[in-house]
C-alpha cells in the first residue's frame, strides 16, 4: 500500500517549484559600484565628424574597387598570378584564393581557368558559365 502524497517529504529537486507555490524570480548579479568596465567610453560626434554613412559607403566602394581591379587583371589575355593579385589587392595569398573560389566562381558564376606556365600558375576568366 502506497503512502499518500501529503505524508511525503518535499522533493529537493533543483529548478522546480513545489505545487501551489510561485517560483522565485532569478536574482541579478550586480556589478560593484565604482569598478570600471572594459568598454571604451563613447564620445558624441560633431557635425563635421558624423559621416558614418559616408564611411560605410566608402568602405563598400573600396571593397568593390578591389574586386573590380582583380577581375580586370583576370580578364586580360595574359591572366594573372596569385602573387600579382595579392600585390594589387593588398590581400594575403590565401585570401586571394578564397576570392577566386567564393566570389569569382560561386557568386559571380564566371569560368575561371588556371594553367601552369613558366613555373607559375596563371589564372584567367574565360566566359560566364552556362546554367
Amino acid at each position: 500500500m502506497q503512502k499518500s502524497s501529503r505524508n511525503r517529504k518535499p522533493s529537493k529537486r533543483n529548478g522546480r517549484a513545489k505545487a501551489g507555490t510561485a517560483a522565485k524570480p532569478a536574482r541579478k548579479k550586480s556589478r560593484p559600484v565604482g569598478r570600471p568596465t572594459k568598454r571604451r567610453p563613447t564620445l558624441p560626434l560633431s557635425s563635421a565628424q558624423s559621416g558614418g554613412v559616408v564611411s560605410v559607403t566608402a568602405e563598400a566602394n573600396k571593397r568593390a574597387n578591389k574586386q573590380a581591379k582583380l577581375l580586370d587583371l583576370l580578364r586580360r589575355p595574359a591572366g594573372a598570378t596569385i602573387a600579382a593579385l595579392s600585390k594589387a589587392s593588398g590581400w594575403q595569398q590565401h585570401s586571394v584564393r578564397g576570392f577566386l573560389a567564393g566570389v569569382v566562381r560561386k557568386k559571380l558564376g564566371l569560368e575561371l581557368v588556371s594553367s601552369f606556365e613558366a613555373d607559375q600558375r596563371i589564372y584567367r576568366i574565360i566566359a560566364a558559365k552556362q546554367a
